[in-house]
């Protein structure tokens, strides 16, 4: 059901030697690319027209208009199931207080008497919002992006998801229903390439965004390479992934339950075990048959992920090599189930996010965790970060200096502008002062 990859025995290989060892999805955003460049033209250029052609090819539903009307998004909401409606507004509450603790104020500093640099933290003007509806309904992801958006101070925040035949052409009614929790009325039924077109090139419908975020599939992805420099995107997300670092203290059945429980999104979706006890990885190899064989999704997405190429079971020697696999491979989400997991949590670099001990599954932080689920997949993590707060704010800094501030420092910008050969820099400065520099 899932292979093995032993790394005991000899020094682990240090850098692009050792990922090359682990496994990974095939992802090929750059081959996806050729394919939607002439869709995101197409768009372009016919733009709303364009939307309800796609629709029909891709989703089998006939459209009149791509924007979902205001009153499918309160109908929506008193439809929802009681129970459900509970959830999301706890998730969203729990988001709330996490987002808003990563609002950073502006900052001056003085750098010189009557030289200040501030830094002030301005929201950007427009978002365009993405929630997959494929293979499963996302209401989480709504609420995973909105809220970060709004605890920024977006001001204009769309949102898109593909259209339902099964409902009419509109979105999963519980994408709906979030919406309305949390007060977004601008929803468009537009899914794939198709939906981050629109965000970037805009319609008549749709006004153009400053940047895109959220997970899709590959189409997705590459339509956000396609708009890159355009808009700002959050990340090309890739198929979800799970790796738990483990000893001997772990329980099989969390293990294996934890590894299942992301192999249930995709059949690419990753899941690995790195651990140093032999007889963890034969328990949880043994604890893995009758729970997949008791799961829902268990023929058509989770035997095909647990048996690709991109889920194993890593034997290493000792945790410290466990620690190198893990941040070589840099996984989107990363559970430590150790006897020292919360010291060992610490150590780790490169994660998307971390889950400590026994009592945090990854599960949590899908939903009520408090924690962002948008987060970097494919080894990203060893330079980008989760959806947050940050990810919607741009840093502008704000240079006041004085008449002698200036003249303090003009004969450092002259040298130096003139070792870079661009002596009008220097003069910029000379000109203030009668085209003499201040002496020291």
């Amino acid at each position: 059901m899932i292979s093995r990859i032993d790394l005991r025995g000899d020094a682990l290989p240090e850098g692009a030697d050792l990922r090359d060892l682990l496994p990974r999805a095939d992802f090929d955003v750059q081959a996806a690319l050729d394919k939607v460049r002439p869709i995101c033209e197409d768009v372009h250029h016919r733009g709303t027209a364009a939307l309800i052609e796609y629709a029909e090819k891709f989703d089998g539903v006939k459209l009149e208009r791509v924007r979902v009307p205001a009153e499918a998004l309160s109908t929506a909401l008193e439809g929802l199931d009681p129970k459900v409606r509970a959830a999301l507004e706890e998730s969203i509450r729990r988001a709330r207080i996490v987002h808003r603790e990563q609002r950073r104020g502006e900052h001056t500093t003085q750098v010189v008497p009557g030289g200040t640099v501030t830094e002030r933290w301005v929201p950007v003007g427009r978002v365009g919002l993405y929630a997959p509806g494929g293979r499963s309904v996302y209401p989480s992801s709504v609420i995973m992006n909105v809220v970060p958006a709004q605890e920024a101070g977006v001001e204009s925040i769309a949102l898109a998801s593909p259209a339902q035949k099964e409902f009419g052409g509109l979105p999963h009614p519980t994408i709906l229903a979030a919406c309305a929790l949390l007060g977004i009325d601008e929803v468009y039924a537009a899914g794939g390439a198709t939906a981050v077109a629109m965000f970037a090139y805009g319609t008549d419908e749709c006004a153009p965004v400053n940047m895109v975020t959220g997970p899709g599939n590959i189409w997705v992805a590459a339509a956000k390479r396609y708009f890159t420099g355009l808009i700002g995107i959050d990340t090309e997300a890739g198929p979800t992934e799970i790796a738990v670092l483990a000893d001997e203290t772990a329980d099989p059945v969390h293990v294996a339950a934890d590894l299942i429980s992301q192999a249930e999104h995709d059949p690419l979706a990753a899941a690995v075990l790195v651990t140093d006890s032999e007889d963890l990885a034969d328990a949880v190899t043994k604890e893995l048959e009758p729970q997949v064989a008791a799961t829902k999704h268990r023929d058509d997405r989770i035997l095909p992920a647990l048996a690709g190429k991109q889920s194993s079971i890593v034997l290493v020697d000792s945790l410290e090599e466990g620690l190198k696999v893990v941040d070589a491979y840099g996984a989107e989400h990363l559970e430590i189930q150790t006897a020292d997991a919360a010291a060992l949590a610490r150590r780790v670099r490169n994660a998307g996010a971390i889950f400590v001990g026994p009592y945090a599954p990854v599960s949590l932080g899908d939903y009520c965790a408090g924690s962002n689920h948008v987060l970097p997949t494919g080894g990203c993590a060893c330079h980008s970060s989760g959806l947050s707060v940050q990810s919607f704010l741009r840093g502008i800094h704000i240079v006041d200096y004085t008449r002698d501030a200036l003249a303090e420092v003009t004969h450092h910008v002259v040298t130096l502008a003139e070792a870079e050969d661009l002596p009008a820099h220097g003069a910029a400065l000379k000109a203030r002062f009668g085209w003499k520099v201040p002496t020291e």
